[in-house]
């Protein structure tokens, strides 16, 4: 295929190369400190043996699988550990397309651009599915959308960009079309934490072999870097995932996965709750600022 540069990298070198000041809202960037625990777990690695400096299991470390087991209420052997939710993301949509069932991907618009790309890189067609006005998810305009052509369908709530969070029942609904035309649905819920309305649920809630859930911690722990991710697939699609997982990048790092394992374990839930509440201080001034300038 030919590769198109998405139009947020072009933003970005306008931004950059700008002769004045100019506040990057592109890229998600949290700015604040991560967990305590993971620098202290950081610092510990360093001591370790030096087996401890060699390769992972390619699936991740037992400890953190088992730590988001609990946490998912999930089988661990259902979970692979990615290069950040980024590549769960690709593994899930990688599973549903190369099923011959259909190249077309269903994709909420607004879009986060990622989607429309890997769709891309992975030879199915993007079709851009309009939301409801307040960014909530239209299941009309999906079922219309969808055709026996649908192999995917990707949902991402909370929503990037819009930061609507989906009606869980609108969500199960998405998944009974998705039973329909024989497509999976991939669900990121990379930014669970940052729910300010208190109402997300987890696509985990529904009882299909049609959901993979995507995470992460990047954003939540504030480790963008780290590259720590994972997907959680039915278990008649979790054996691909792990194959083309260790193909495409052997394993993750060990390090990185240790130090958040160590911090999930650590960190109360008022880290995350003043990252929100830091956040909500950010939107009001922002939109206060929007109002202002009419």
């Amino acid at each position: 295929m030919e590769y198109e540069e998405p139009k947020f990298f072009q933003v970005m070198k306008y931004g950059a190369d700008a002769d004045r000041d100019v506040i990057d809202m592109v890229s998600g960037n949290p700015d604040w400190e991560p967990p305590a625990a993971l620098r202290e777990a950081v610092a510990a690695y360093a001591e370790l043996p030096s087996a401890e400096f060699q390769y992972p299991p390619s699936e991740g470390i037992r400890e953190l699988r088992e730590a988001i087991a609990v946490r998912r209420g999930v089988d661990v052997d259902r979970i692979v550990l990615t290069n950040g939710t980024g590549e769960a993301n690709y593994l899930g949509m990688a599973r549903a397309l190369e099923r011959d069932a259909g190249d077309e991907a269903l994709l909420m618009d607004p879009v986060y651009p990622y989607y429309p790309g890997k769709t891309e890189l992975l030879g199915g067609d993007p079709t851009l599915v309009p939301t409801e006005r307040d960014g909530g998810l239209d299941v009309e305009a999906v079922r219309e959308a969808a055709s026996t052509e649908t192999a995917l369908i990707v949902l991402n709530t909370p929503n990037n960009p819009t930061g609507a969070v989906y009606d869980i029942g609108k969500v199960r609904e998405v998944v009974e079309i998705a039973t329909e035309v024989d497509a999976l649905v991939v669900v990121d819920e990379v930014y669970d934490r940052f729910d300010h309305t208190g109402s997300f649920e987890s696509a985990l809630a529904i009882d299909s072999d049609r959901v993979i859930v995507t995470s992460g911690f990047s954003k939540s722990m504030a480790i963008t870097g780290f590259r720590v991710g994972y997907a959680i697939l039915p278990d008649d699609h979790v054996g691909a995932a792990k194959t083309r997982h260790m193909l495409v990048n052997v394993a993750g790092s060990r390090p990185a996965q240790y130090a958040v394992s160590h911090a999930l374990e650590a960190t109360e839930e008022a880290y995350y709750a003043e990252a929100r509440e830091r956040l909500a201080g950010r939107i009001d001034a922002f939109t206060e600022a929007l109002d202002a300038a009419g």
